[in-house]
């Protein structure tokens, strides 16, 4: 049984939503950010990066960072104004890509669900990301980067989903890169059957923010106890997601670009592929299914089919992205921990694979591989497993933009059960 609640949200205004809405921190670096912050004083990439308004080159986990935050959370607060709403609300998210479009719901997810594994994990986190997230909502006392949940679907959310967004919305902008993010708040009565309903879902499951998630959760356990009153309705006890049906998902490849042949030529290299591959010179760019790989070498395609049965593979084992590491990247080109290894790099599907051929040609890299896109149900069935994905499986599109509702724990926020206030002290 899935706890999802309606809370305080903390928006900008109608006029400037759009200057304040930015990328996520995390698919951008530190040059990229400063680029698109340029002269865009409320930007929320000011608070999310905001080694952008210090020296270039600072550590990004110097104390000045997450100082740095706080008071740029603190002016956009001021300035922007962002403005807490009185009642609690869920709010309808929407985001249009082309012909793709995906409505969700944003919501205060439960911190104690993800310890207990209602909200359910696919991906492996780093420490020094957790620790680096869970600093930035400390000193925050908010959280503002959404995480990305997803479940499966519902005939009674989406129909209430569908009443509720036939008023005019809230917010409605376009963004630099053409995706449009549409906002509904619901009023409080309807927020109270959102989240009636969602005690009908008996699971969630992590998309995209399994960092943030984590940084949540542990930022629940750093309350926690320094509250004497402590009863897990405080606003510290739950973390701002925004939830989607499965079916509306768009999953894009993760594709693989490999710096060196590990020694071998090109004309060995394709000879050792061949013994568990066949290859086919192609003229397309993208696999047309799963189990299948196409490879850019010495500029020319291929397309990789297995020799062996993947239906007898596990639920690891079998996915495209375990296929290319278990049976060419490891054995033939040394690249035992995609994690750590220096030899590779992940090219998300979005930027095509147009960038794969660039790496290739210009000599960076001496072979590509693109990728037929993880299923959702793949996703689904692994965390189910309880088991873990390979690193880089998933590239999810349209991204959640930051900034348009953040979910607040600082010292006077209200509690979910709208009593009192807690003085948060942690």
């Amino acid at each position: 049984m899935s706890e999802f609640l309606p809370f305080h949200g903390l928006l900008p205004q109608t006029d400037v939503v759009s200057e304040v809405a930015a990328v996520p921190y995390d698919v951008v670096n530190s040059e990229e950010a400063a680029a698109l912050a340029a002269g865009k004083p409320l930007s929320f990439l000011h608070v999310s990066r905001p080694e952008i308004d210090l020296e270039p080159g600072i550590d990004l986990h110097d104390d000045r960072v997450y100082a740095k935050a706080a008071a740029n959370f603190r002016w956009l607060r001021e300035n922007a104004p962002l403005t807490e709403d009185t009642g609690k609300h869920f709010y309808i998210y929407r985001l249009h890509m082309g012909s793709h479009v995906q409505t969700g719901i944003v919501g205060a997810a439960s911190a104690t669900d993800y310890h207990q594994n209602i909200i359910k994990k696919h991906e492996k986190t780093r420490q020094d990301k957790e620790d680096d997230r869970t600093r930035h909502v400390m000193e925050l006392r908010s959280h503002t980067g959404p995480v990305f949940l997803t479940y499966k679907d519902s005939n009674e959310i989406d129909a209430l989903v569908s009443n509720l967004t036939e008023v005019e919305p809230t917010f409605d902008f376009t963004a630099p890169d053409n995706i449009s993010h549409v906002l509904w708040r619901v009023d409080v009565e309807n927020s109270r059957k959102i989240s009636d309903l969602y005690q009908k879902i008996p699971c969630q499951y992590i998309a995209d923010g399994h960092h943030r998630s984590a940084a949540a959760a542990r930022t629940q356990l750093e309350c926690a106890p320094k509250n004497p009153h402590h009863n897990g309705t405080e606003d510290y006890n739950y973390f701002l997601a925004v939830s989607f049906p499965a079916s509306q998902l768009k999953i894009l490849s993760y594709n693989r670009a490999v710096k060196s042949l590990n020694g071998l030529s090109g004309e060995q290299f394709i000879a050792k592929i061949g013994e568990k591959f066949t290859i086919v010179q192609t003229d397309s760019h993208q696999p047309g299914q799963s189990g299948e790989l196409c490879m850019y070498l010495q500029s020319k395609w291929y397309l990789l089919r297995p020799k062996f049965e993947i239906g007898n593979l596990g639920v690891i084992e079998r996915l495209d992205v375990s296929i290319l590491q278990d049976n060419i990247l490891a054995p033939l080109l040394g690249i035992n921990d995609p994690r750590t290894s220096k030899e590779i790099d992940f090219i998300g599907g979005i930027r095509g694979t147009g960038e794969l051929q660039k790496l290739v040609d210009q000599g960076s890299h001496a072979v590509a591989f693109s990728m037929f896109p993880t299923t959702v149900k793949q996703l689904m069935d692994i965390a189910d497993a309880g088991v873990i994905m390979p690193p880089k499986s998933t590239w999810f599109e349209p991204k959640l933009r930051d900034g348009i509702v953040c979910h607040s724990f600082l010292p006077g926020n209200k509690l979910h059960t709208g009593k009192d206030r807690f003085r948060c002290q942690c």
